[in-house]
Order: C-alpha cells, then sequence, then structure tokens
C-alpha cells in the first residue's frame, strides 16, 4: 500500500516539472522555466508618398547646400578682393609719403651733381671732389633702396607724362619731339613721377 502510494507521488511530482509548477520541498526561484520566444517585430514598410516626400527634402537640403557654398565662396572671393585693395592704398600712401620726402634730397643732389660736373681734377681740390663724389653716390643708394630710379630721358622722345620741356629748338642732329638736352633729372618712384625731367626738345 505505501508502494503504491510513492509511486503516485513520483508520477505528480514528474507531471508537475512537465507543466512548470513548482515542486514541494524546492523554493519558485529554483524551478527553471522556459519563456516563449519573443516575437520577431514587424519591419515598418515606407509608402510611395513617404518615399518622394524623403527626396524632396534631400534634394531641398543640396539646393541650400550649394546656395551656402556659392554665398561663402563669393565672401572669400570678396575678402581676397578687398585684402588686395587695401594692400594697394597702402602700398600708395607709403609712396606719396616716401615721394614727398625724397623731393627735398633731390635738390640737394642736383647741387651735388653740379660740382661734380665742374670738379678740379688736382691738387687739394680733386681730394674734396673724391670726398664730395662719396656723398654723393652713398645718397643715390639709399634712394635706390628706397626704389626711387633716374629717368634715362637724354636722346628720347618727348612725353609729357614724363618730361617738362623748357624751349623747343631748332636741331639738325635730332628729330622732331626728341630731347637734345637734360637740364634737370627726373625721377620714379616705382612707376610714378616724382619730378619730371626739364628738357630742350628739338621742333
Amino acid at each position: 500500500m505505501k508502494k503504491h502510494k510513492d509511486n503516485k507521488e513520483s508520477d505528480m511530482k514528474m507531471e508537475a516539472e512537465l507543466a512548470g509548477e513548482p515542486q514541494p520541498g524546492l523554493d519558485a526561484e529554483e524551478v527553471v522555466t522556459q519563456e516563449p520566444p519573443a516575437e520577431t517585430a514587424a519591419q515598418p514598410v515606407a509608402s510611395a508618398e513617404e518615399v518622394e516626400n524623403l527626396k524632396n527634402e534631400l534634394n531641398e537640403m543640396r539646393t541650400k547646400a550649394d546656395e551656402y557654398l556659392d554665398g561663402w565662396q563669393r565672401a572669400r572671393a570678396d575678402f581676397a578682393n578687398y585684402k588686395k585693395r587695401v594692400e594697394r592704398d597702402q602700398a600708395q600712401v607709403y609712396q606719396m609719403a616716401v615721394g614727398s620726402i625724397v623731393k627735398r634730397y633731390l635738390e640737394v643732389l642736383d647741387d651735388l651733381e653740379r660740382a661734380l660736373n665742374n670738379k678740379p681734377t688736382s691738387g687739394d681740390g680733386a681730394t674734396w671732389a673724391e670726398g664730395i663724389e662719396l656723398v654723393y653716390r652713398k645718397l643715390q643708394a639709399i634712394l635706390e633702396a628706397e626704389g626711387v630710379q633716374q629717368m634715362d630721358a637724354d636722346g628720347q622722345f618727348f612725353d609729357p607724362n614724363l618730361h617738362e620741356a623748357i624751349s623747343q629748338e631748332n636741331s639738325p642732329e635730332h628729330e622732331s619731339g626728341q630731347i637734345i638736352e637734360v637740364i634737370k633729372q627726373g625721377y620714379l618712384l616705382g612707376e610714378r613721377v616724382i619730378r619730371p625731367a626739364l628738357v630742350r626738345v628739338a621742333g
């Protein structure tokens, strides 16, 4: 009778295990339960209207990106032009300032040239003349370092932008409009005339 009862309890225990119910004498935490597999989430399918809207949005974004790029390129070009203009203006202001100062020294250079044209060739005067010539060449070098250049007007044809005529004379040795003699040298600062050359011109 007892054996029959044990068999019955064993069968109930096995049925409980299969049913996932907690068995007598075991904690609920020790019972292994098998969870049902999670259902796979259904992937949403975009409609044709949504696809078309996305395409339109993409085209709009591309258009805006092109506009921003074009604006940036224009701003960059404008800044480059502004920078060049400022540098050009600064160069012109510098040349004007240098030109106004250089003009004062050109008169001194003229005096030294006149003195050297009649310099003595012997005695103590010749020694002094050598010293004056050194000063003259030093002053020339300083002016050249600042970009000042002497015009080469002798024998050239008269140009009112570069030369100032003090007389017009007949000269069989020169063509009409050709410079006969340079009375006072002209000077350039870069391409800017800071003093025109005083000349005699053949008529």
